[in-house]
């Protein structure tokens, strides 16, 4: 018999007179009833002020995985000083703009392009097979600040993986940089924190990842084009989408070089993470739908955003993971926009707060202040704890098994407990599922409750007055991303 309301009452009443936090273990033997005890918490102590910036914070979701001893191995190798170097290379080329030369073996687009293919190679070297990298390029016919037929060139380095290899991961950074004027292909437009931070985080993941075996796959791209209007991005996602490819999350970092704000404030442990709610793909049937059970908060893209915080929002990367509801920053956009748009859970990194002197700026120098996207302004062990946190997110999504397919709430009968259904998932290391719960007006997941090997649960709790989800459970303890259900008869 599962829990009783009884029982999940009273846990939760205990938890917020006490404050205690009870980590849940790994699932539940095959078939076994969860005990009482197995209920976690999420603590209601809340860290305010400077301290609410560590990362050793008290305010830890229900869901949160610690690393283990693999992730933490992986984390130690990201090098702020090959972060370093990887800017600079890049700015070295004069201008990234879409429009510069293509040809040019030293200044331009171009140049950058075919530096970015020879290092990506020189990681995959180190693969064993394992990575590819190929460029993505097509022919972009005149459009939104594109003047005349140009080229667009993705570089995609593709670490295949060894147990779910149609299970696939992609983080990007984009390439092309802009001076003040977005149509100005032949000024200086050095771009080092837009974005050649992100690109870089790319090519470091790229390198301590490539001598690995992710269980799934992992996509590393440089895309061009985002500053005339995503169009890289967009080639790549429709790519994907043409393809059948079961992306399961994508991450663009755009502006990731600098903690320091324009006023000079400095928040050197934090990271923005952009999560759209209501998806951009919804159609009018699942906006009904969505209306009718809730879940504004509960889109898959909501739902990696909380995974994010879960594996990276830790002592291993240094950070705390800022998730900001919103698609983008206030009315702009990013190369994940394209992901979105085609049903893909996607979602964007930055910086805490942006320094305009420094982005989409010709350099020169104004009443003594330097203006222009420069590398002095970027703070390399900043971009590196960048990179442990997507280093955090795509191991443990690879590695994790995949969030449940096909979740279900059953509503044929009136009734108040609610039933869960899910389809099993086919790793060969899946242990079992966890129940996890909230009330309706909280942001994260307060409860956690192990039910086994099984893809049936009734819960002795109304799904009028909270939400449920279901997350997987491997071998060694890893946890998906949680899946939100939807209602079946």
């Amino acid at each position: 018999m599962g829990p009783t309301r009884r029982t999940l009452l009273t846990a939760t009443a205990t938890a917020a007179v006490t404050g205690s936090t009870t980590a849940s273990a790994c699932a539940a033997p095959p078939g076994a009833a969860p005990a009482a005890d197995s209920v976690s918490t999420v603590s209601t102590v809340t860290a305010t002020g400077p301290a609410a910036n560590r990362p050793d914070r008290t305010d830890r979701p229900a869901t949160h995985q610690p690393p283990g001893r693999e992730l933490r191995a992986l984390l130690r190798e990201i090098d702020p000083d090959r972060i370093e170097a990887t800017v600079r290379k890049l700015v070295s080329f004069g201008t990234r703009h879409t429009l510069s030369s293509q040809d040019d073996p030293k200044r331009g687009i171009g140049a950058a392009r075919d530096w970015l293919l020879a290092e990506l190679r020189s990681y995959a070297a180190r693969s064993g097979g394992r990575m590819t990298v190929a460029l993505q390029s097509y022919v972009q016919e005149p459009a939104s600040r594109i003047p005349t037929a140009t080229r667009i060139t993705n570089v995609v380095a593709t670490l295949r993986g060894s147990v779910a290899p149609d299970r696939i991961q992609v983080v990007s950074g984009h390439y092309d940089s802009r001076a003040s004027d977005v149509m100005d292909a032949t000024s200086d437009a050095p771009g080092a924190d837009d974005d050649a931070s992100g690109v870089a985080v790319v090519l470091e993941l790229a390198r301590v990842m490539a001598s690995r075996r992710p269980a799934a796959t992992i996509v590393f791209a440089a895309v061009a084009g985002e500053e005339q209007g995503l169009y890289g991005a967009a080639h790549l996602a429709g790519r994907f989408t043409a393809d059948g490819a079961d992306v399961r999350a994508m991450f663009t970092n755009d502006i990731v070089g600098s903690p320091t704000a324009d006023d000079g404030t400095r928040d050197p442990h934090t990271v923005r993470l952009f999560a759209e709610g209501v998806p951009s793909s919804e159609t009018p049937e699942e906006a009904a739908l969505r209306r009718s059970v809730g879940g504004e908060n509960d889109s898959a893209t909501r739902q990696l955003a909380r995974f994010v915080r879960d594996v990276a929002d830790n002592d291993a990367t240094g950070m705390r993971v800022r998730v900001v509801h919103r698609r983008d920053r206030y009315r702009r956009g990013g190369d994940h926009i394209p992901f979105l748009e085609r049903g893909f859970a996607a979602a964007r990194f930055t910086e805490p707060a942006e320094d305009y002197a420094h982005q989409h700026q010709d350099v020169r120098v104004e009443s003594g202040r330097q203006y222009g996207d420069l590398p002095e302004f970027c703070d390399w062990p900043y971009i590196a704890r960048v990179a442990r946190v997507n280093a955090a997110t795509l191991w443990t999504l690879a590695q994790a098994p995949d969030a449940p397919r096909d979740a279900r709430i059953v509503t044929a009968n009136l009734t108040n407990s609610t039933e869960l259904t899910w389809r099993r998932g086919t790793e060969p290391d899946l242990t079992g599922y966890e129940i996890v719960r909230r009330e309706t007006t909280s942001p994260e997941w307060t409860h956690v409750v192990p039910v086994g090997d099984v893809t049936r649960q009734v819960i002795d709790l109304s799904k009028d007055n909270v939400f449920f989800g279901v997350r997987a459970v491997n071998r060694a303890g890893l946890k998906s991303p949680v899946t939100f259900p939807s209602p079946s008869n």
